[in-house]
């Protein structure tokens, strides 16, 4: 008797945003600033019993970056650096995903921020799958990676008295995701036919 497996095919999800986050830290001085954006979307390709045929995409809207300054925000908004007049979305789209473990991947993928596209990879850990509170099933995941602002033309900087720069190049990217498994479209009905 043939047997068909839990998970037969890749399943598709829509990250849920308000049990996701996207945030960032960067060196200033001394110390580290931490900030977010607070609105994004995203979908999801998963296949659990072969993760490499899996695939991501992220839309960032850069106006909702967050560091808790009012007018620390207003300046990254500015085309000092993130330029959201002219590019208001960050996107992020893999093109690959290479299993490290059974709950550990590596995704490769381009990053565009400002107009500007370069390869960037992600350490992800896959935290599970499961109903969720209140009904659909539900996955969950945490990525990290670094970049290099200025590989993407956010290059502001200053300097203080003694010489030491105001900002550091590197950014520590962190992300968590919660998806949400979205439910097949019912076929459509064929359409009745006409009598002679």
């Amino acid at each position: 008797m043939a047997t068909t497996s839990a998970v037969a095919a890749p399943e598709n999800y829509a990250i849920d945003p308000a049990h996701s986050a996207v945030g960032f830290t960067i060196r200033h001085l001394f110390s580290r600033v931490p900030g977010r954006f607070t609105k994004f979307e995203g979908k999801m390709v998963v296949d659990r019993e072969d993760y490499s045929k899996s695939a991501v995409q992220v839309s960032i809207d850069a106006t909702s970056v967050d560091t808790n300054e009012p007018a620390r925000d207003k300046h990254l908004r500015s085309d000092a650096f993130f330029d959201v007049a002219k590019h208001p979305r960050i996107a992020f789209e893999s093109t690959s995903v290479k299993p490290i473990s059974s709950n550990r991947l590596q995704v490769a993928g381009n990053l565009t921020i400002r107009g500007t596209t370069k390869p960037v990879t992600l350490d992800v850990d896959v935290l599970g799958f499961g109903p969720g509170y209140g009904g659909g099933f539900r996955g969950g995941f945490e990525a990290h990676t670094k970049i290099n602002r200025q590989d993407f033309g956010v290059a502001w900087n200053d300097v203080v008295e003694g010489g030491g720069a105001v900002l550091g190049d590197d950014v520590d990217v962190n992300i968590n995701v919660e998806a949400v498994k979205e439910q097949p479209k019912p076929a459509a009905s064929p359409a009745p036919k006409k009598g002679l």
